[in-house]
């Protein structure tokens, strides 16, 4: 059973992830966006963990709430209300239960994904973070380490791909050969898992 301490882990881990990769993501996010993925990211993520370390949430869905509000009000650009929404929707899918199962967590993380695919009008294909997270929420019922090597190779597979959603869609075809960088920083939230599971 996955409880509170478990989702703080995550979303530590995440902070850490994210930081060290911001570098990258805002490479990946030169030619086909505003080239500030990662520094966006990075300012949202470190606000989650000061908040964590402030307040010490009780139950998984309140961790994930925390984090989904700091995200919205510290990240700019489209991947706060993104990341936000999928954080926040997940937390309230898992209720007030202290502890939740993997089961419930991929359950619960499938709604937050449906939200964000609500949000932003993109699905499978498009060339998004959704790219990433579907495989990831399928493969959660198997395993963590699973779920983050499904994410790794949905991020992977958007390079051929031509944008259909956000900034990228904008360059039509010149969106093809560029990593989605928004595909790949759902990878690095999928892979803080399987670390906060100490898989």
């Amino acid at each position: 059973m996955l409880d509170a301490e478990f989702f703080r882990r995550w979303m530590t881990a995440a902070a850490a992830s994210v930081d060290r990769e911001a570098d990258r993501l805002t490479a990946l996010d030169s030619p086909i966006g505003d080239a500030d993925h990662g520094s966006n990211l990075r300012r949202g993520f470190a606000a989650v963990a000061a908040a964590l370390e402030k307040e010490a949430p009780g139950t998984p869905g309140a961790v994930l709430a925390l984090a989904g509000r700091q995200l919205i009000s510290t990240v700019g650009g489209a991947s706060g209300p993104l990341y936000g929404t999928l954080l926040r929707r997940t937390g309230k899918a898992l209720g007030d239960g202290a502890e939740v199962s993997t089961e419930q967590l991929a359950e619960a993380l499938r709604t937050g994904v449906d939200a964000v695919r609500t949000l932003g009008g993109a699905a499978p294909g498009d060339k998004t973070m959704i790219d990433a997270l579907v495989p990831a929420v399928d493969a959660l019922g198997e395993s963590f380490a699973a779920a983050r090597a499904a994410a790794e190779e949905g991020a992977a597979a958007t390079t051929p791909l031509r944008a259909r959603k956000g900034r990228a869609s904008y360059l039509g075809e010149r969106s093809i050969g560029h990593r989605d960088p928004g595909a790949t920083s759902a990878a690095l939230l999928v892979a803080a898992l399987e670390e906060a599971a100490g898989e």
